[in-house]
């Protein structure tokens, strides 16, 4: 018989009744009924050809033609078993796989994971660098951190992580030199794919004398660090800085911006009824 023609459902029910050699005991082993227990057998027995229990007045005796293939039906049940184990092997209790920006894991998520870890000697953190799209059916991923607008795919769903702003920073003795949009002038402007220095000179109405000029780097914690070595300035997501502004390593220059966008949890939702994953969810949003 094919594999995807086996009565899988109904060799489970004829290994109970076999075991206990009762369909009573084996409906209370399966909650269901006894009725269904028979009916599930008599079914059973139908599309093998073959006649499997002897039902005697008390109890049951198994036919020579089940008690032959009984063995192998058993090993084979433990095959399933293990198969399962192995699949859910990298997704036990004590291993949380996260995909990340890489500036967002640097800047802010390296050192709350540790926190939550810090009582927690058996688990495990995978950490997936993701600064683009994520795809929850390539990788065994049980949550992702993306930036921007909560994705409207259906097939995830989401909790904020963060309320954005933009803030412009610097190192602190060049910080204290820059009072207006003008004075920038005299500074380099460091670049990454969400800095839009262009529009934040239109809107404040100025220009850079080198707005394409200065330096490029892959990402906000980067920028952040070229800041802070005194390459010049950075216009990056509060979130990353604050640690950075705390450390004093840099300083801000001009207003904090709020910003449309934000930093997300997604997962789709099967993901959300997993205990490990809505404590650390818990953690992370406190």
């Amino acid at each position: 018989m094919k594999r995807t023609h086996l009565p899988l459902n109904a060799l489970r029910v004829f290994d109970a009744a076999a075991r206990h050699l009762s369909f009573t005991k084996a409906a209370d082993e399966l909650a269901v009924t006894p009725a269904a227990v028979g009916q599930q057998i008599r079914a059973l027995e139908d599309v093998l050809g073959v006649v499997l229990f002897k039902r005697m007045t008390r109890n049951l005796e198994l036919t020579p033609e089940a008690e032959r293939g009984l063995p192998a039906l058993r090993a084979g049940f433990l095959q399933f078993e293990e198969a399962v184990r192995l699949m859910q092997e990298g997704q036990g209790s004590n291993t949380l796989t996260v995909a990340a920006p890489r500036d967002f894991t640097a800047k802010w998520l390296a050192a709350r994971l540790a926190g939550y870890g810090a009582d927690k000697p058996d688990l495990r953190f995978v950490l997936v660098s993701a600064d683009g799209a994520v795809d929850f059916t390539q990788a065994n991923l049980d949550l992702a951190v993306i930036f921007g607008a909560m994705p409207a795919e259906e097939e995830l769903s989401g909790t904020r992580l963060t309320t954005e702003a933009m803030v412009v920073v610097a190192a602190p003795a060049l910080a204290e030199r820059l009072k207006s949009a003008s004075d920038l002038a005299a500074a380099a402007l460091v670049h990454h794919p969400g800095s839009d220095w262009a529009g934040w000179f239109a809107e404040r109405q100025a220009s850079h004398p080198q707005a394409d000029a200065g330096l490029s780097v892959g990402d906000a914690g980067l920028a952040i660090d070229a800041a802070a070595a005194g390459y010049g300035v950075a216009r990056v997501p509060m979130t990353l800085a604050a640690s950075d502004m705390a450390s004093g390593r840099v300083a801000r220059v001009f207003d904090i911006e709020p910003a449309d966008e934000a930093y997300w949890l997604v997962a789709p939702p099967p993901q959300w009824r997993q205990k490990k994953v809505r404590a650390l969810v818990e953690f992370l949003t406190a």
